[in-house]
């Protein structure tokens, strides 16, 4: 899908100031499917993509229980669906608690692993003080967004699901990104400036998200600086992931991504209706409702082929399905800003033989490609690891040092770099002041 420049094409403009709502302490946050903030005002779809259309302030807390003491502006923005046409989306943007003197505030984007279709796994609601989010993956990654705000960078964590929870969906999370980072550049309310420097960062499903934007920043929002993109472990291909997990501990993470599809694709919808059985239904409208954790507990063990009436190979050989993998699959363009992925070898989620094509596909495009191979970690454990090696190499895009044009593979373990002691030594002092709910101030690696 090539929308272009699309910002730059729609004819008409929004017109009026957004409204505002300041922080109300006494106010417990309510699910994005029944808080009257995430609906769209009348006429949104007239405004260009990136368009605040209104804005709050927000109380954040770490596990939804111990509140942090950070400035928060949640903003609702115009932006762009699976099939081009308008939608809403709302960003988190997090201020530093200082700001490297002469020079604009960087901007971070952060997706998070979302991982699932309810709302109560959006990272607008999940970070919220008194979130009711067990279960919600983002919860988790507070320490690592708090990290970046420690570099003395901005940080926008979006919805990048959009408001259906639409995981695995193409494009939209790139769209979603995107119009986040306009929407944050171009709010009063951020003190951010729209020439600022972006870099976008994403691990798992979050990296999924983020490969997307990366792909299509060039395209659909040439104006933005992008310095840089990390795409931590990002999936590659959704339909080799369906098959190395089903029937394994982790079945409920695919098992949602078909649920969520099915929304975006009638074909794929109709081929559950007819060949899935009434109890595989109930399940799948069930798992629509779960948080990730949830979900995977669930599913746990389950072969999706106890609830078909065919073969599953069968059924996945359906032209029907296989346009759907091969719509959702990575790698159509080549990402613009230089990137890092980041991908262990022994992953026992995503498979690196998939990650490694979508390096070689990206590298023989003509990206500026530094891949991460990482012999000793596994899924989980990579993340927080690789991420002083992550925040280095932000920082390296930020302040614009020149990066080497052709691939660049590592397989040299994170674990054994000293670095990575200093850094994570360094990520534990963040940990234990977000757990105590302690300001962190401005301390670049």
């Amino acid at each position: 899908m090539d929308l272009g420049s699309l910002a730059g094409t729609t004819g008409a403009e929004w017109i009026g100031k957004p409204p505002h709502e300041d922080l109300d302490r006494a106010a417990r946050p309510l699910l994005p499917s029944e808080d009257p903030f995430y609906q769209p005002p009348p006429g949104y779809q007239h405004a260009l993509p990136g368009t605040v259309l209104r804005s709050r302030e927000v109380e954040l807390a770490y596990l939804g229980l111990i509140p942090q003491q950070l400035t928060a502006i949640q903003l609702l923005y115009r932006t762009t669906g699976v099939h081009g046409q308008p939608g809403v989306a709302v960003t988190t943007v997090l201020s530093p608690a200082d700001v490297a003197p002469g020079r604009a505030c960087p901007l971070l984007s952060y997706q998070c692993a979302i991982d699932a279709i309810t709302s109560r796994c959006f990272p607008s609601y999940a970070l919220r003080r008194h979130a009711k989010a067990l279960g919600a993956l983002s919860q988790w990654e507070f320490v690592l967004i708090n990290a970046a705000l420690a570099e003395g960078w901005a940080v926008a964590v979006p919805d990048h699901e959009g408001p259906e929870g639409l995981w695995g969906a193409p494009y939209q999370p790139g769209y979603c990104i995107l119009d986040g980072v306009r929407a944050a550049l171009n709010s009063e309310r951020t003190g951010l400036t729209a020439s600022a420097p972006v870099a976008l960062w994403g691990y798992s499903g979050g990296g999924l998200a983020t490969a997307w934007a990366a792909e299509l920043c060039a395209d659909y929002a040439p104006e933005l600086d992008v310095v840089g993109a990390v795409l931590g472990s990002p999936v590659g291909d959704l339909a080799h992931t369906f098959r190395r997990l089903n029937g394994t501990f982790f079945a409920g993470l695919p098992a949602l991504v078909i649920a969520a599809l099915a929304h975006i694709y009638p074909e794929l919808d109709r081929v559950i209706q007819q060949h899935t059985t009434e109890e595989g239904r109930a399940l799948l409208r069930k798992l629509e409702t779960m948080t990730t954790v949830g979900a995977v507990i669930r599913m746990a063990k389950k072969d999706v082929a106890r609830y078909l009436d065919r073969p599953l190979e069968e059924i996945l050989a359906m032209p029907e399905v296989q346009h759907v993998f091969d719509d959702i699959r990575l790698g159509t363009a080549v990402p613009a800003p230089p990137i890092l992925i980041v991908q262990a070898v022994h992953d026992y989620l995503i498979d690196v033989a998939d990650i490694d094509a979508l390096a070689k596909t990206y590298a023989a495009g003509g990206a500026a490609v530094t891949y991460h191979r990482d012999a000793f970690c596994e899924h989980v454990l990579l993340h927080p690891l690789s991420a002083p090696m992550t925040l280095r190499w932000l920082k390296d895009r930020f302040a614009r040092r020149p990066l080497t044009k052709h691939l660049v593979k590592t397989t040299w373990p994170t674990i054994f770099n000293p670095g990575t002691y200093v850094g994570v030594a360094r990520l534990g002092v963040i940990a234990a002041r977000v757990l105590t709910g302690r300001r962190v101030h401005r301390r670049p690696l």
